[in-house]
């Protein structure tokens, strides 16, 4: 796995839009004074061509356009590291014109973004064995003031931060709109972390047979989990799509470092509690889960509703307690912030306390 070098007092900060642009409100002026607050701290800036723009369908501009300036951008020495402009809708059309050959044989940078960036965060990683973030897009710096899971991103990427710990508050209602564009996460829910344990001994029938073997603990409950393994993942929206395309290497990736296993992060944005289980159902026998030690689940943003008696756990457990590893639920990753920033390639150690309610994550670079 490849690694970036860390953002260094004076480098270049670039931006790109492959996905959408910074062309409405209230993402230009946070996208704006993201820039006056990078600045400030003593940083060069680099804007892509698409960065503004907003002529594209569902990206910024035409997926060659975006498909090229990003991997102009990934390439050049011209910035140290490499932020996007946003999510959107159809990043997957520009993949035909990002050229994953060149950013393979160039020095990796680290390239940050989550949600629609999937298509890059995810390949970078399987396509190219470089590591990437999945973390918050550029104008989420422009928040007055930072909240701590921007600071922890910022950390992450001056190799400051190696340790997440979650944050006791989430967004559900946001603040930031055309009217407020620098309003800071309005986080009031309380975090409580819901998890699929398995029993630590299973009946040789069971083993036979694949039989689930455990217990869901729900928030309160007693509990403590730890596991280890490389991280990968993202958007589950995003990586049903990419499933079973010319771009999906996901099984050589996981052979290569079956040795390591594997720490998956999912969440969801678009999907419900049957998109969610009709997507986990594709990437399992797609056979992308098969050196799994543990999952992060994140909250997902449409899909916490109880439908025809599903809901969101049991829309994972019911398929991946088969594996018979530990599933976290409700992680602070996705689309109902703050989201912790993580390290796509990196080795992790995940340590939860059910009956408290805490998590910690460790990530190396190995």
């Amino acid at each position: 796995m490849r690694y970036p070098d860390f953002l260094k007092s004076g480098d270049t900060i670039g931006f790109t839009a492959p996905s959408f642009g910074c062309s409405i409100e209230p993402y230009r002026s946070a996208f704006n004074h993201a820039q006056e607050v990078f600045r400030k701290k003593g940083f060069s800036l680099l804007c892509g061509e698409n960065v503004y723009a907003g002529d594209g369908i569902g990206i910024s501009s035409t997926p060659e356009k975006c498909g090229k300036d990003f991997t102009r951008m990934y390439c050049t020495e011209d910035c140290d590291i490499l932020l996007s402009c946003g999510g959107g809708e159809l990043m997957c059309e520009i993949l035909d014109y990002v050229d994953f050959e060149a950013i393979r044989n160039a020095k990796p940078k680290w390239f940050m973004g989550y949600s629609d960036n999937t298509n890059l965060t995810f390949l970078l990683a399987t396509l190219c064995d470089t590591a990437s973030v999945y973390g918050p897009c550029a104008p989420s710096f422009g928040m007055k003031p930072w909240h701590r899971a921007i600071k922890d991103a910022y950390r992450l990427l001056r190799g400051e931060k190696s340790v997440l710990e979650g944050y006791p508050f989430y967004e559900t209602t946001p603040e930031k709109g055309p009217e407020q564009p620098l309003a800071p996460y309005h986080c009031t829910e309380p975090r409580s972390l819901t998890a699929y344990i398995p029993e630590k001994t299973i009946s040789s029938s069971d083993k036979a047979n694949k039989t689930a073997n455990g217990r869901i603990v729900r928030p309160g409950g007693a509990g403590e989990v730890s596991f280890s393994g490389r991280l990968i993942g993202g958007c589950l929206d995003i990586l049903a799509n990419l499933c079973g395309t010319k771009y999906d290497r996901t099984v050589a990736f996981t052979e290569a470092y079956q040795n390591d296993g594997f720490v998956w992060f999912l969440e969801a944005c678009d999907l419900n509690v049957f998109g969610i289980r009709r997507a986990i159902w594709e990437l399992q026998h797609a056979g992308w889960f098969e050196h799994v030690k543990g999952f992060l689940i994140g909250r997902p943003y449409v899909g916490q509703e109880k439908s025809l008696g599903l809901d969101h756990i049991h829309a994972v457990s019911d398929l991946l307690e088969v594996y018979r590893v530990p599933i976290l639920f409700d992680v602070d990753i996705g689309h109902l912030p703050p989201m912790m920033p993580l390290i796509t390639g990196s080795l992790a150690t995940v340590s939860a306390d059910l009956t408290a309610g805490t998590m910690t994550l460790s990530m190396k670079q190995v």
